[in-house]
């Protein structure tokens, strides 16, 4: 199978043990890892760095590739682009399409407490995450694990079905292609300022969810006495006084933070705030359990 590869170059190589030709290779973006070892393989003439892909069409068109992939490519691939091969594009998002089209469908996987999300082969259209399903891979979502883990966890399962369909191809037996079912779509968006905030008035198990989902960056914030802090770490606990309300924090004997939410309270274990004005530099200062606790004057507020 002659290929036309964008995206990160791991994938690629992954392409080209499975037996395939790379006929040409556009990498994401400038660093990425393994771009030496695929311009090793392939050689400078036939592998580009951050490229402008509608100015690459008659090139890669004269190159005669069967099937254009992406893994990872972050922009729009132009129509003339996926034109230049003869079985079209596709490309696999980390989500169970069309549940979270967009750039982060980790944090709201997370944040809306999806029991499990995935990865889906797809058909490159004109618009983001909307062309026909080829084929999906499943995976639970531990509790524990915050949005870095759970692009991780999604990285294997990923580039195994990505070979599975270019595989697929290459035999001549296409995937039947499944049109999404645009009434089950949702969106997922960079989250903003809005999504990030965290608001006490909601059920504790919300909170440590958005905790999660925006962990390790650029994380989840909330005001303690008077200092805006970023949480990358917290926990629901029932130890907590029924007699302070949602919003209020106070540290328990055993030095952790709490702070009450809705229904309950979230321990605050770990983050980052912003440095005082004084200080030269403006590297955020980490935060653990204990550093989160000195910021409360008198242990309560």
């Amino acid at each position: 199978m002659r290929i036309a590869f964008v995206g990160l170059p791991l994938a690629a190589l992954l392409l080209l043990e499975d037996g395939h030709e790379i006929v040409w290779a556009g990498i994401c973006r400038r660093g990425a890892l393994g771009t030496r070892r695929l311009r090793a393989r392939l050689g400078a003439r036939r592998l580009a760095v951050v490229p402008d892909l509608a100015a690459r069409i008659d090139e890669v068109k004269a190159l005669a590739p069967d099937l254009v992939v992406s893994w990872f490519w972050t922009k729009k691939v132009p129509r003339g682009f996926r034109e230049t091969a003869r079985f079209g594009a596709f490309g696999v998002h980390p989500s169970l399409l069309p549940r979270h089209r967009g750039p982060d469908p980790y944090f709201w996987a997370i944040a809306r407490g999806d029991a499990e999300t995935g990865v889906t082969a797809h058909e490159l259209e004109d618009e983001y995450d909307t062309g026909a399903l080829l084929g999906t891979k499943r995976l639970p979502i531990d509790p524990a694990w915050n949005a870095w883990t759970l692009a991780k966890k999604l990285d294997r399962p990923s580039l195994a079905l990505l070979r599975e369909v270019t595989a697929a191809f290459a035999r001549g037996e296409r995937p039947v292609a499944v049109p999404q079912d645009e009434a089950a779509a949702t969106e997922a968006p960079a989250p903003s300022d809005d999504d990030l905030e965290l608001r006490w008035n909601e059920p504790a198990a919300a909170v440590v969810r958005r905790v999660r989902a925006a962990s390790p960056w650029p994380g989840a914030f909330t005001e303690i006495a008077s200092r805006v802090v970023t949480l990358t770490r917290a926990r629901v606990t029932d130890d907590v006084p029924r007699a302070i309300e949602p919003g209020e924090a106070f540290v328990r004997p055993d030095g952790v933070l709490v702070v009450r939410a809705r229904d309950r309270g979230v321990e605050l274990l770990s983050g980052r705030v912003t440095p005082d004005a004084e200080r030269e530099d403006d590297d955020e200062i980490e935060l653990g359990t204990a550093d989160l606790a000195a910021l409360v004057p008198g242990g309560a507020t």
